[in-house]
């Protein structure tokens, strides 16, 4: 292409490029104004200032997303924008904003229960954060694709570590190991996807063609090789070690945003990269039904190392690390079906994902902040007496992780195994069946330990020798952002509609 087309190009592709460019200027703001305000206001009015600004600034990036009227390739096929890229940028802002908001409302008693507060660059780094996760829902390309997951593992990296403590800095590092090793693995994968097309380009005629011809078993190898950045941002197995760890160190609203952003970033980065790969071939060529079995082996074995692992857990935060190892499983399901209403719900179920994993953040930190207590489960037992409405609130919230009616976690759960039953009786492959049996079990399952906490709220007291501290009164305000998002799990329960239309439309 001459270069006067490079570009006109360039410059045709900014109009769609709104919302990353005012994410990367507000970054570089908010970074000047951390500084000013620190040396002008006192600390906690600088924090308010901070966090307003950063929900202003998260709240115009996910507007301008939904109403930009570009669609198409930017950049010369870097980037590529559709409504499945603006779904996921609308699900990454109002995560944002919620964690942001929580941590504002919960400020006036950070100080009594005596836990790490997050330094004010944390503002900064979630806007870096998503910036990053923006270009990953874009990003077609290979080159595009490792930049953006890097910029987003870097500020993960030290969003988790950014507190004074030990264990802050010991779940880091373990992030940060564990993110350097299936960072070396997706480049060699992704070296081995260019030495065979001669491209870098996903969308290219040329990237699914050569795909084709190539041996099965060689495309196999580096397309899972690819997929180890992505199924490392989806806390999927083998890359979910770090999760754990991360989350029990990183703070509450942290750790209910790495729940949900970097995964709906991630699977759809994943939807591209397998649908590069053509779906029929003509003759004896590759397709991507040789990545069927591969990852219906490894949803199989997130599911059930997520559920068993978690029945174990004494600590609600690592309880819920085990269960988004779970989800990451449940997300593959529709992955593997490889058909259009598998990939329709894998999106249906991380938008309602959003409101179940972050309410359950939320719902669990403030029922431990009510009791002056940390977050170990048994510190839960006799809350449902003193704190009706959180508790109730949470138990919904955990039938919806189960996958229980009347919540929209059935109906994901739902959307998902019919995809992958119609994909069986299309293929009759021994390990979707036994995908869909064990999976469907292992939500039964799963029942032990999303229903324990709801147990000891409503039928245990708590004992006479706690080593609880005082209760202390909740701000109303963080109390109704946690149990606002409660509304859309019985909401999209009853009128499913309202999500599928969207996704339908795109």
């Amino acid at each position: 292409m001459p270069l006067t087309d490079q570009l006109n190009d360039i410059l045709n592709s900014l109009g769609g490029f709104g919302p990353e460019i005012w994410l990367s200027v507000a970054f570089c703001f908010v970074l000047v104004a951390e500084l000013i305000l620190v040396r002008s206001l006192a600390l906690p009015k600088a924090r308010l200032y901070l966090a307003g600004l950063s929900v202003t600034v998260l709240l115009v990036a996910g507007g301008w997303a939904v109403l930009l009227p570009t669609r198409g390739f930017l950049f010369m096929h870097l980037l590529f924008v559709d409504q499945q890229a603006i779904f996921i940028q609308v699900i990454v802002a109002l995560s944002a904003v919620s964690v942001v908001l929580y941590e504002a409302f919960t400020l006036p008693i950070n100080q009594a229960i005596d836990r790490p507060k997050l330094p004010l660059e944390w503002y900064s780094l979630l806007i870096a954060m998503t910036l990053g996760l923006f270009l990953m829902s874009l990003s077609v390309n290979m080159l595009s694709i490792y930049l953006s997951i890097e910029l987003v593992s870097i500020c993960s990296y030290l969003l988790t570590a950014l507190t004074a403590d030990r264990k802050a800095s010991e779940g880091g590092i373990k992030y940060l190991l564990f993110g350097a090793i299936s960072s070396a693995v997706m480049l060699y994968g992704m070296s081995l996807l260019y030495g065979m097309t001669g491209t870098l380009d996903l969308t290219a005629e040329a990237f699914g063609a050569e795909m084709a011809r190539q041996d099965g078993a060689v495309v196999a190898v580096a397309m899972l090789l690819t997929l180890a950045g992505l199924l490392f941002k989806l806390a999927g197995v083998p890359f979910h070690v770090w999760t754990p760890d991360a989350y029990e160190a990183a703070p509450v609203p942290v750790a209910a945003f790495f729940s949900v952003a970097p995964k709906a970033a991630a699977v759809l980065v994943l939807l591209r990269l397998v649908t590069a790969l053509p779906l029929e071939a003509s003759g004896f060529g590759t397709t991507v039904l040789v990545l069927q079995t591969p990852l219906a082996v490894l949803a199989l074995a997130g599911i059930l190392i997520g559920n068993l692992s978690a029945l174990r857990q004494t600590d609600a935060k690592r309880l819920l690390a085990y269960s988004t190892i779970a989800h990451a499983g449940f997300l593959l399901v529709g992955v593997v079906a490889f058909n259009e209403a598998g990939f329709n719900a894998v999106l249906f179920y991380i938008g309602t994902y959003l409101f179940i994993s972050l309410s359950a953040f939320f719902l669990i930190d403030l029922l431990a902040r009510s009791n002056g207590s940390r977050l170990a489960i048994k510190n839960f037992a006799g809350l449902g007496a003193k704190q009706p409405l959180l508790a109730v609130s949470l138990t919904v919230v955990m039938l919806a992780l189960t996958g229980l009616p009347p919540t929209v976690g059935f109906t994901a759960k739902l959307l998902s195994f019919s995809a992958l039953y119609d994909a069986y009786q299309q293929r009759g492959d021994a390990w979707l069946l036994a995908l869909f049996g064990l999976g469907l079990l292992n939500a039964l399952v799963s029942l032990v330990y999303y229903l324990k906490i709801p147990f000891l709220l409503f039928f245990r007291t708590a004992p006479d020798s706690s080593e609880q501290n005082s209760p202390v009164r909740l701000p109303k305000t963080a109390v109704w952002v946690a149990v606002g998002l409660v509304v859309p799990i019985i909401l999209l329960f009853l009128k499913p509609d309202l999500l599928l239309r969207f996704l339908a439309n795109g």
